[in-house]
Order: structure tokens, then C-alpha cells, then sequence
């Protein structure tokens, strides 16, 4: 029997296949005929086969005659006809009520969760769903003891009763577990969804013990709180009481991803529950939470952060083996850190050569308001399923609440019907369980993980729950929510109800009470609540931030290269092989690289990168660059991706030079990044924050597009360190310059970054060269210093002459965080310089041609390259230089509210000689960061250059 064959005798016994449904199949077929795409698998696999068999006549009894269907086909597939086939009436009926079946079956599938039990404040009816409703589709009670054909289920039986039929739905559904998936694209995740759920009903076979360890987990979670709740009274911890089911979802999902052979877990969460988890989870003794709440913890950082922003790691014990628990360190900002989180595991990903997170599993804990409401989460989520971002999945859990902060009204709480319809954008699965049925819970989790594990896509867990006590312990939320505090306050807690539930299984009367009293013992005594938790694992791919501790930026590297590497370097990145056929324009690049490695004509910027990023690899030190059009650079400088002019498909034909320098090198990776600031930023944060022999670079479109990222560099890069400790290397390229294109084109606010500087917490560099560039992005991993590198690129200087360098330059050398007077003339006759222009940037261009067309040779020119740590010492040597200068004068391109300058002036007057005045040259102050009409940009542009050489007047200070 043929393949084609057996797939159509399989459709025969198809309800769908009866002669009342013939126009319905005729439809169908229609528009498998326009497009075989657009019909489900098994249809178009039916229908691929019936044009291969014979036609047969349906003589059964039980069936309509199938030939005038097959006829139809037939000649619908000569002619495009429109011909239907009539049946009988009563045959007509029984194919409409059959119809009717298929179409119940997917109105539960698809929307059954709107009848499902999940709040359990029970503070709502269930809403008016018709398609539920068997008479919707005109069945009666007379319909009920009907057999239906329901072979497309999965619940075991090839045909059902509609009663037994509407059992299984609503069982399934509409119980403590309501699941969304049918809006995925892909027919297999339907499919395993369907199966998971059909063939259980939704509902757990948990054994006793496993019952048992459920209850000690709720316990664990009621436990830590009433303790807190009674020592530490009115204190903020943003209590889990009304959530306890969270901690049991937690153990789940930590126990069976280590037994499915996940070795390492990170954790992102804001503060509902995250001291609960820290304890009872990742197993931080109570003792040293007590501290922090007693205020006797030690204060060896900076600052130091509060207690619920505090990251932990430990290492547990899995029926798989050990697993390492990271709780990722946050701030205040609710989702921010989800990002962070992604970028961490991706780091332990590649780290681990482990592509498809098998072993590392990103966990990120959501509150329903913050979910709905932060568009990062968007932004995150739009990075799930691309190249250089995936982390295979993402398991999801929302503490739902149903209030949100604390006075929301739920009509004004979000604009979706779900707090998770946000995740629909990337057709992820959600699973709504209510938290008074923690089986359903662990369920959830269990079906969550099983669903990451194969499809390497985000699942949400939404545990429907509520929140005992306000936003914080300070909080009286029956101010604004009566009606459903009254509710709370009659609500017995959940670990009551589920003790109550296994008591009446004959799981002990006394079994909640002594999990409790025993609980509170170890409490009482500072003792783990989690067992067992490892203290001497270490894993192998553990990472050693020891050699990067304590070291001052003053720290030198060599930075230079040997000519003969420069030059074997060189060939390699500027060799295209033979059947890449790169753009002219591009070619002309490439073949100026050439000549620039053989030293036959200076270096560019371009050049200088590719050369910093060669040398690296080469020795190494992976390179991971990432941003918005970063693999050609937005000003066309870098062309660090060739794409072959001659490709036939978009997704092959491309050749990076980089990856191509050494047979042992480290990886060069580049990404073109979707369009986003916020979330892309925050996980290379994150990716660095976990990876620091990478050079781990965001390049921002243009540097102003960095306001798009704020909270990262805020909370994040600028005060990571002194408020947890934690060193990171990330450096952030944002082209900066005022070039005449207009506020948001020109200014990477440079001035905010100085305003966040102290502590020596970053360096913030204004290179103004090639070798400039290539010195400090082979400084940033060469020397044992991971500190934050902020570079303000420019645009104009990619490609001005007067920018490149010599060769000389690279193989000697290092990055000069101030350059002096170039002018050998001027410096010959220091005793005769009247006026020291200080300046940052492309304006000291502009000041050498002014110097000259002045023919002012009693003004010396020199340029602070690295503004913080401001280099005291290099600059205070410059001065000193001139000792007859009696005018200091900073000029900058950007208005005098922006820039450097009301910084700076505070370090330049530390250095300044006696006698000597300050003052500045600039834009005025302004609103805007700059103008938007190029005449004016020009006018305000000579004004502030002639300004430099002018009389010095205003802002003066007198040492």
C-alpha cells in the first residue's frame, strides 16, 4: 500500500471528511489549491495523497459517499470550478453537529483559560464566553449522550459522548490551570501542548513525598516571613505572604532542570519574594540576613544597597547533579535587570561552547503590573530567537497579585486582557495557575520547563495569587482596596489549605503544625533551610576575578604591538579570498588598509580599530561588538562584515575578516542589534559582567541615542561596583561631535557621564586619533584593570587626514591620556607662550587651523584625551611647561551647560601656576544640546574657535 494511500484512509474516518461537510473540506481544498501553505500539515498531507488514489464510493452504511467530494476535487483542480455537494438533510445534520465538535474542541483549546479557576480571591465572576457553551453551537440535552468522533484529542478514547466530551474540556481548560498556546505558529508546539495537557486532564499524580516536600516548602516561605514579620516589625521586605507557591515553583524547577542536566541557573527578580528566595532557595544563612535587618552586616563597599537588591550565589544539590543559583544584583527599577540576566547566561553559554542553553537556564521573576508595564520587557523579548542574543529560552514566573503598586485600579492597570499578553509578540505559551493549588503550581513549573527544554523558546508561568500586606510593610493598602482586603483578611493562607488538604488524605493531622514549629527552630537558630546546599563545589567553568581586584587605573599595559605582528596582522584582515566579490566601495577600503599595513601611507580610524581588535584576538582575548548596522559602522568606517556583491541568498555570502586571523585565535563576534538601546545594552552589561578576559563593546548610532539606556548606565555600569561590587569591563562607544546635524545627532551627553564619575568608578576618553583608538581598546584588556570604558567616538575624524597616524605609532608607544603642543616651534620657544588652549576632541582641529591662519605662535595647544580619572599629573606636567602663560583657556564644541567644562575647570585649576587665569570658550548655555540649522551651527562654530584666541573675559577664576 502506498504512503499516499494509507494517509487517505487514515482521513476517512475523519468527522470532518462526512458529506454534511463537504462545502466546509471544498473550502479548505480551495485554498490549498491558491496556497498548500496556508492549510494545516495533516490537511495538506490529506490532500497531497487523494490525488494519487483511486476514487471510492463510500458504500458503508456509517458514511456519505465520498466520490462526489473526490469529483469535486477533481474537477475544481482541472477547472478552478466552484461546485458543492448536496447531501440529505438528516446527513446534512449529523455533519454539522460533527463540525460543531471540532469546533468546541478548539474554542477550549484556544480561550478555555478565560473559564479556568485562578483567583483564588474568587473576587470576579466567570465572563460570558458563548463558545463554550455547547448550545452555541445548537446542541441540546438531547445531544448529550451522543458518540462524537474525537480522535484529533488526546484523551484516550477514540470517540466520546458529548457529555463525557464538554468533562474532559472543562477539566482540562478550565481547571486551577488554564494554559494560552494555541496562537503559536508552529503546529508541533500546539500539538505537544495539546498532549501534555489532555492526556493528564491538567492535573497533577503527585506521590506522597513529593506532596510532603511541597508542603515543607510552603512552609519554609509562610515560616520566613512571620518570623520577619514579628521581629523585625514595620521594616521593609516586600513580603511573599499571599505568593508562598512561588518557593515551591522555584524548588521545582531547580530540581528538575538539574536532572535534565542544566548545570547553571541565573535568577532576575525584583523585590516581592526575593528575600524568601534568598533564603530559601539559594540558601543564605538567616543569621546573616538578621544582620542586615539588625544593621551589624559588614559595610566593606562604597556605598553598599539595601538588602532586597542584593545578589547571592550558592550551589545545590539536583537529582542531576550540582547546580550553581546566581541571583543577579538589582536596583529599583523593577525589569532592568531582565536583560542583565540574559546577557550573564549567554556569557556562561559561550563559555561552555553550550549554543543551545542545555546547560545554563535563565529565570526571570516578574510582577504583573511591572510586566505589563516596562517596556523593556519588549525590548528583551525581541531579542529572544536572534543570533547574537538567544539564550535558549527563557523561563518566565509572574508573582501576580492582581494589584499591581498598591492603589491601582485594575481597569487602569494595563490595556490586555493578561498581564502576559506582552509575551504573544514572540508566540511564547503562558500557563495561569492559581496559587492557593500549589500542585497546579509545581505542575506548571514542571510542563514550563519540559516546553523550554525542547523548543528553546521563553515560557510564562503566571501564578495568580495575592499579596497579604501592602507594596511594603509600611503600606495600608485597605486605604484604597477595601473590597479586597477583606477578602485577604478572611483568606486562611495557602499553606493552611494545602496542609488542611493532605491531612484529609491521610498525610498526617499534625504534619503542617510540626513542619512549622520545626521551621521556626531554625529560625530561631540562624540555621540553612535549604538542603542540602554544597559549600565546597567549585565548578570548572567557574570564573576568577581575583587578578582584576584592588588595581589602580594608573596601571599600565603594553599596549604596542612588534612591527613584524603589526605587518602579519595586517595582511590577514585586508585579504578578501577568491570568490568573495566585495563592493567597489568597500574594496577601496580594504586595499587602503593594505597600504596602511606596510606602512606606504598613514593609518585611519577604521584601520586602527580592526587593527586593535586583529592584535587582541590574536593573543586571546575574545572580541564581542555589538549595536545598531556596528558590522559596516554607521558612518561606513569599519566594514568589519563583507558581503559578497554576488550572493544568491540573503542568509550565506559573507566573509568577516576578523575571524580569519589565526588558526588558534579567539572569537570575533559582531551583531548588527535589533533596535534597541535599552535591553542591548543591558545584557552586554551582563555579558561582561560575567566574561572578563572579553572586550565587550556597544556602539551606539549615534552617541545621543545612549538616553535610551539611561537606567543601564545609571544603575548599572556607572555605580555597579560601589554599590555591589561587581567589576565590569564594558566599554560603550558613542560617537560624539558637533558636525552640524542637529540636537540629536551630535552630542553623546558627555557631560552626564562626568556628572556619574567618582570613586574611579570608569574612564571616559575623547580619542582624537587612530593610534589613539587602538592603544585604549588594547589598554582595556591588556592591563588587569576591568573598570567601565566610555569612548566618545567621533564622526568627522573617521575620515580626516589629519587624524591618521603613523605605523610608528602602533609598534611603540601606549594611549596618552594628554597629548601635548605638536607644533615643534611652539615648544622650542615655551618661555615665549602667552595663552594654553586645553581642549577635548575634533574642536583641536579646528584650533590648529585658526592658530595658524593667526599666525599665533604664543598660544600652545594641547589636548586631554581622558577626562576621568582626570590625569592629573600628565597635565599638571604640560602646563609647567609655560611657565609665562598667564591665560588658561578651555574650549569645547558643546554649550557651556554641557560638555566637560563645569568639570573639568575644577581639575585644570588644581594644576594652573600661580598668576595664571581660567577661562572658557564655547557654545552659550542652551535647552538643546545643539542647533538644527546648518548656518547657525557654522556662526556659533567660528564664534567659539575665535573665542579661544580672543581677550579673556567672564569666567575667570583667580587661583
Amino acid at each position: 500500500m502506498s504512503e499516499q494511500t494509507s494517509v487517505y484512509q487514515a482521513y476517512q474516518g475523519n468527522t470532518y471528511l462526512f458529506g454534511g461537510n463537504a462545502p466546509y473540506v471544498e473550502e479548505m481544498y480551495e485554498n490549498y489549491l491558491a496556497n498548500p501553505g496556508s492549510v494545516p500539515d495533516t490537511w495538506r498531507e490529506y490532500f497531497d495523497a487523494l490525488q494519487h488514489v483511486p476514487a471510492v464510493d463510500g458504500s458503508n452504511a456509517k458514511d456519505v459517499p465520498h466520490l462526489p467530494v473526490i469529483n469535486a476535487f477533481a474537477e475544481r483542480a482541472k477547472q478552478g470550478g466552484t461546485k458543492v455537494v448536496v447531501a440529505s438533510g438528516a446527513d446534512s445534520e449529523l455533519g454539522r453537529k460533527r463540525t460543531a465538535v471540532q469546533q468546541l474542541i478548539a474554542a477550549y483549546r484556544n480561550v478555555g483559560q478565560r473559564w479556568a479557576d485562578l483567583d483564588p480571591l474568587k473576587r470576579t465572576e466567570r465572563p460570558a464566553i458563548p463558545e463554550l457553551e455547547p448550545s452555541f453551537y445548537g446542541f441540546t440535552d438531547a445531544d448529550q449522550e451522543t458518540v462524537f468522533n474525537t480522535s484529533n484529542t488526546f484523551f484516550g478514547k477514540e470517540s466520546m459522548t458529548l457529555r463525557e466530551l464538554m468533562n474532559a474540556l472543562r477539566e482540562t481548560y478550565c481547571g486551577t490551570l488554564g494554559v494560552e498556546f494555541m496562537y503559536a505558529s508552529e503546529q508541533n508546539q500546539k500539538r505537544w501542548w495539546q498532549e501534555k495537557l489532555e492526556t493528564i486532564r491538567s492535573k497533577p499524580s503527585f506521590g506522597a513525598e513529593k506532596k510532603k516536600q511541597i508542603l515543607d516548602r510552603l512552609t519554609a516561605a509562610e515560616g520566613l516571613e512571620r518570623f520577619l514579620h514579628t521581629k523585625y516589625v514595620g521594616q521593609k521586605r516586600f513580603s511573599l505572604e499571599g505568593g508562598e507557591s512561588f518557593i515551591a515553583a522555584m524548588d521545582e524547577l531547580i530540581q528538575s532542570a538539574g536532572s535534565k542536566g542544566v548545570q547553571e541557573i541565573v535568577i532576575g527578580m525584583a523585590h516581592r519574594g526575593r528575600l524568601n528566595v534568598l533564603v530559601n532557595t539559594l540558601g543564605k544563612m538567616p543569621k546573616d540576613l538578621f544582620a542586615e535587618f539588625d544593621h551589624t552586616a559588614p559595610e566593606d563597599l562604597p556605598s553598599g544597597d539595601v538588602k532586597y537588591h542584593q545578589g547571592f550565589s550558592s550551589d545545590v544539590s539536583t537529582p542531576g547533579g550540582p547546580v550553581h543559583l546566581s541571583l543577579a544584583f538589582n536596583p529599583s527599577h523593577l525589569e532592568i535587570v531582565n536583560p542583565v540576566v540574559e546577557g550573564s547566561v549567554r556569557a556562561r553559554m559561550d563559555r561552555r561552547a553550550d549554543p543551545h542553553g542545555k546547560q545554563v537556564l535563565p529565570v526571570l521573576v516578574h510582577g504583573d503590573a511591572a510586566f505589563a508595564g516596562q517596556g523593556v520587557n519588549q525590548e528583551t523579548l525581541a531579542l529572544a530567537q536572534t543570533r547574537g542574543y538567544s539564550t535558549g529560552g527563557t523561563v518566565h514566573i509572574i508573582i501576580n497579585n492582581q494589584i499591581g503598586f498598591t492603589t491601582s485600579d485594575p481597569r487602569d492597570a494595563r490595556s490586555t486582557l493578561y498581564c502576559t499578553d506582552i509575551v504573544k509578540m514572540v508566540e511564547s505559551p503562558v500557563l495561569h495557575v492559581n496559587g492557593d493549588d500549589p500542585e497546579a503550581v509545581v505542575l506548571a513549573t514542571q510542563l514550563a520547563l519540559e516546553f523550554r527544554m525542547e523548543f528553546q523558546k521563553d515560557v510564562v508561568v503566571d501564578i495568580i495569587c495575592f499579596r497579604k500586606l501592602g507594596h511594603n510593610e509600611q503600606d495600608t493598602p485597605a486605604l484604597t482596596q477595601p473590597l479586597m482586603y477583606k477578602k485577604i483578611g478572611a483568606h486562611p493562607g495557602t499553606r493552611k489549605l494545602y496542609a488542611d488538604k493532605l491531612a484529609t488524605q491521610g498525610l498526617g493531622e499534625s504534619l503542617g503544625d510540626d513542619m512549622a514549629k520545626a521551621y521556626r527552630a531554625a529560625m530561631d537558630a540562624g540555621k540553612h533551610t535549604v538542603d542540602p546546599v554544597l559549600t565546597n563545589f567549585k565548578s570548572k567553568y567557574a570564573v576568577d576575578w581575583s587578578p582584576f581586584l584592588g588595581k589602580k587605573w594608573t596601571d599600565a599595559g603594553d599596549t604596542a604591538i612588534p612591527l613584524a605582528e603589526w605587518k602579519r596582522l595586517s595582511e590577514k584582515i585586508t585579504t578578501i579570498p577568491e570568490g568573495v566579490t566585495p563592493h567597489q566601495l568597500v574594496k577601496k577600503v580594504y586595499d587602503d588598509r593594505a597600504a596602511m599595513g606596510r606602512g606606504d601611507i598613514p593609518v585611519d580610524w577604521g584601520m586602527g580599530e580592526h587593527m586593535a581588535f586583529a592584535s587582541l584576538v590574536a593573543s586571546g582575548f575574545p572580541v564581542r561588538l555589538s549595536g545598531e548596522d556596528c558590522g559596516r559602522g554607521t558612518f561606513t568606517h569599519r566594514h568589519s562584515v563583507i558581503h559578497d556583491q554576488k550572493r544568491e541568498k540573503w542568509d550565506i555570502g559573507t566573509y568577516v575578516p576578523l575571524q580569519n586571523v589565526s588558526e588558534n585565535q579567539a572569537p570575533f563576534v559582531v551583531i548588527d542589534s535589533i533596535l534597541s538601546e535599552e535591553a542591548v545594552l543591558g545584557f552586554e552589561y551582563g555579558y561582561a559582567s560575567n566574561d572578563p578576559n572579553t572586550l565587550v563593546i556597544w556602539e551606539a548610532q549615534f552617541g545621543d541615542f545612549a538616553n535610551g539606556a539611561q537606567v543601564v548606565i545609571d544603575q548599572f555600569i556607572a555605580s555597579g561596583e560601589v554599590k555591589w561590587g561587581r567589576v565590569n569591563g564594558i566599554t560603550l562607544m558613542l560617537p560624539h561631535g558637533y558636525e552640524g546635524q542637529g540636537p540629536e545627532h551630535s552630542s553623546a551627553r558627555l557631560e552626564r557621564f562626568m556628572q556619574l564619575a567618582a570613586d574611579a568608578n570608569m574612564q571616559i576618553v575623547q580619542p582624537t586619533t587612530a593610534s589613539q583608538i587602538f592603544h585604549v581598546l588594547r589598554r582595556q584588556m591588556v592591563r588587569h584593570l576591568r573598570k567601565p570604558l566610555v569612548i566618545m567616538t567621533p564622526k568627522s575624524l573617521l575620515r580626516n587626514k589629519d587624524a591618521t597616524s603613523p605605523l610608528s605609532e602602533f609598534t611603540k608607544g601606549a594611549f596618552q591620556t594628554v597629548i601635548p603642543e605638536q607644533n615643534a616651534a611652539i615648544d622650542k620657544k615655551a618661555d615665549k607662550v602667552k595663552r594654553v588652549i586645553a581642549c577635548s576632541g575634533k574642536v583641536y582641529y579646528d584650533l590648529v587651523k585658526k592658530r595658524e591662519e593667526k599666525e599665533a605662535d604664543d598660544v600652545a595647544i594641547i589636548r586631554v584625551e581622558q577626562l576621568y580619572p582626570f590625569p592629573h599629573k600628565a597635565f599638571g606636567a604640560e602646563l609647567k611647561k609655560y611657565p609665562n602663560a598667564t591665560d588658561i583657556v578651555w574650549c569645547q564644541d558643546e554649550p557651556q551647560n554641557q560638555g566637560a567644562w563645569f568639570f573639568v575647570q575644577h581639575y585644570i585649576h588644581e594644576n594652573m601656576l600661580d598668576g595664571q587665569k581660567l577661562g572658557y570658550a564655547g557654545r552659550a548655555a542652551s535647552a538643546s544640546p545643539a542647533v538644527g540649522y546648518a548656518h547657525l551651527h557654522q556662526e556659533q562654530q567660528k564664534a567659539l574657535v575665535e573665542a579661544a584666541f580672543a581677550k579673556l573675559k567672564g569666567f575667570v577664576l583667580n587661583k
